[in-house]
């Protein structure tokens, strides 16, 4: 199987952060294990998992289309780790390591999308 998507450094980087999110989310409390800690971990993994799928495609209009759920997907994860924070399961510094984390995949993500369009 043809696997384009591990050449992708974008795809490389938000695995890694799917990995630190569930590391970070199973020290949630245990009542929200099927609430805010499902939510955090699928919007995670949707990441990676798109830009795989997309990468996958026939036409770089598909790519560019998947790269886009992944972004959409990376906002979710930012209104849930914003939400996990004013609830206290992340601290301060906690949050705004995940938070630096985000910011660099999505500019990744942009990047990527820059590269596809400007291709020819």
């Amino acid at each position: 199987m043809n696997k384009p998507h591990k050449k992708l450094n974008a795809w490389t980087d938000a695995v890694d952060f799917a990995q630190q999110i569930y590391r970070v989310t199973e020290r949630f409390p245990p009542n929200e294990q099927f609430g805010l800690t499902s939510q955090i971990r699928r919007a995670a993994v949707s990441i990676p998992s798109n830009i795989a799928e997309g990468a996958a495609r026939q036409t770089k209009k598909e790519f560019i289309q998947f790269l886009h759920i992944s972004k959409g997907s990376l906002s979710e994860l930012d209104t849930q780790l914003e939400i996990a924070r004013r609830l206290e399961y992340l601290g301060q510094v906690e949050w705004e390591a995940l938070n630096e984390r985000l910011e660099r995949v999505d500019r990744m993500l942009s990047g990527l999308i820059r590269h596809l369009r400007a291709k020819h």
